[in-house]
């Protein structure tokens, strides 16, 4: 009788509008909904479908979360029809009033949060917030609550812990240029040797964001309860507790919340996970065999200049396996490259085709989950990196910006789950202040380089088998780490404390 008394958590969730952010917060949403918490998750009307879809996949576990959806004010901000995220930003020009539409959105949230409801056991007040990096305005809004307020950045907690030695040390401000390599000694006893222009955008001397944006972030980060990571413990040798150590903060490793939904039944997967091209890459992977397919993908937002995905092409179509390559953006590449894609690759999911060209959205966690799929060229985005994980599939890193440098250096460096391509310089868009999203550049990695690199990849002898075992061991871990007991369940137990 007592437990009735009590109201449950009620969590808000506050994404940051990026595709990439949006998903793995969501599904911490439903995670927490799944250990007993009311979660209201706040977004924009066109961001609202994804979001839900997001949930519906979470199955039963979900049945806590709530939806609402809030008008983004991007008109009366400059900003074109319809854009709502920083996947639909058309030019650095407007990047800038992206952030004063997110900012008048925090007064909207504020006013939203002010009229939901006194405690009650079946609408209860929000006792605790989790938001997306960017929202800085948040603090304001849990403490008006009287709630702690947590942060969400969607990097791992390696790339937080080099980000927190970058802010307090600075030693990336000594060096002479923007490709002078410097020492970030975050996680003894390895070291790591970075050149500025590989560093997350808000360490590089200019970008589109403004700066007084950057400032605002690091305030945000001070303010905080504490940090939210899509990691577990097991998989960062140490560097949950090295960060805590360093911010003072409580630094919770909930994930990989990609697994949060694998219990579904196909009827509440993501709708696209039913539709016409996903079944038809699943009967193509069906048709090949185990560890055989190389899978190629760089993320919700990754845009490839057009030399460089010809240079890349080059090299995939020249393969003795099959491979399965996401291109996103087609729509917008020279009639030449569409040409020669069409001329060179497979979109009808031929079972003899030896590689298969889909553009725009693919089931990546249902494709590196199918047996047949035996390495990932991945862009080192954390989600995409922890899927892999999650999936026991190594990989080859292409970083094209934000963390993601840091992030290969785990990879490869510490996990020894992954090789490089080779890369060492990022790719621009329009966050880092490319007037044509990059498309003109040139292709700094050769057809022969990214070949070289698959080739020990997929058939690398004893290091490629090392690499192989590693990661299934990873797989194992990653499993167990949210089952009952596991580090990731007590950490969203301590999560759900938070908002007690």
């Amino acid at each position: 009788m007592e437990a009735t008394l009590c109201p449950k958590p009620h969590f808000v969730v506050i994404p940051w509008p990026a595709t990439s952010h949006m998903i793995p917060i969501v599904d911490i949403g439903c995670l927490l909904a799944a250990h007993g918490a009311a979660v209201t998750i706040i977004t924009t009307p066109s961001s609202s479908q994804l979001v839900q879809s997001r949930v519906d996949r979470a199955g039963q576990g979900s049945a806590g979360v709530t939806v609402t959806a809030i008008p983004f004010p991007g008109a009366e901000a400059g900003l074109p029809d319809g854009c709502e995220r920083t996947d639909h930003i058309p030019s650095p020009d407007l990047v800038p009033n992206f952030f004063v539409a997110t900012a008048r959105f925090g007064e909207a949230v504020a006013r939203h949060c002010r009229r939901l409801p006194t405690a009650t056991a079946a609408h209860p007040r929000p006792s605790c917030v989790v938001a997306g990096m960017c929202h800085t305005w948040a603090h304001g809004v849990a403490r008006e609550l009287g709630a702690p307020c947590f942060i969400f950045h969607g990097f791992c907690a390696f790339a937080l812990l080099c980000c927190e030695y970058l802010n307090t040390h600075r030693p990336h401000e000594a060096v002479g240029s923007p490709d002078e390599l410097f020492d970030l000694p975050a996680l003894p006893p390895f070291e790591f040797r970075f050149a500025r222009r590989q560093l997350p955008i808000h360490f590089q001397p200019s970008s589109s964001i403004p700066e007084d944006r950057h400032r605002e972030l690091r305030k945000f980060e001070l303010a905080v309860d504490g940090i939210v990571v899509n990691s577990f413990e097991e998989l960062e040798h140490g560097s949950v507790s090295r960060l805590a150590a360093a911010t003072g903060k409580a630094v919770l490793s909930v994930g990989p919340v990609s697994l949060c939904g694998a219990a579904a039944p196909p009827s509440l997967l993501d709708s696209r996970a039913n539709s016409d091209d996903a079944r038809l890459c699943m009967a193509w992977l069906d048709a090949k065999r185990a560890d055989s397919v190389l899978y190629v993908s760089f993320g919700s937002a990754g845009r490839m200049p057009p030399a460089q995905l010809i240079q890349l092409g080059l090299a995939l179509v020249s393969c003795p396996w099959p491979v399965l390559w996401v291109i996103k953006g087609a729509d917008t590449l020279p009639d030449d490259v569409n040409e020669w894609l069409q001329r060179n690759t497979d979109g009808s999911g031929l079972p003899e085709s030896q590689c298969l060209a889909l553009r725009g959205w693919a089931p990546q966690v249902a494709i590196l989950e199918h047996p047949a799929v035996g390495g990932f060229l991945t862009h080192c985005g954390w989600g995409s990196t922890l899927e892999s994980v999650a999936a026991g599939v190594p990989m080859a890193t292409w970083p094209f910006s934000a963390e993601q440098f840091l992030n290969e250096k785990l990879i490869v460096h510490v996990l020894g789950i992954g090789l490089s391509v080779g890369v060492t310089k990022p790719t621009e868009s329009v966050l880092t202040g490319a007037k044509d999203g990059g498309g003109k550049a040139d292709a700094d990695v050769g057809m022969e380089q990214v070949k070289q690199a698959l080739d020990m990849l997929m058939d690398g002898g004893a290091d490629g088998e090392a690499r192989k075992t590693k990661a299934k061991e990873l797989k194992a871990k990653s499993k167990t780490a949210l089952e009952h007991g596991g580090s990731s369940y007590m950490n969203l137990e301590k999560l759900i404390q938070f908002g007690a």
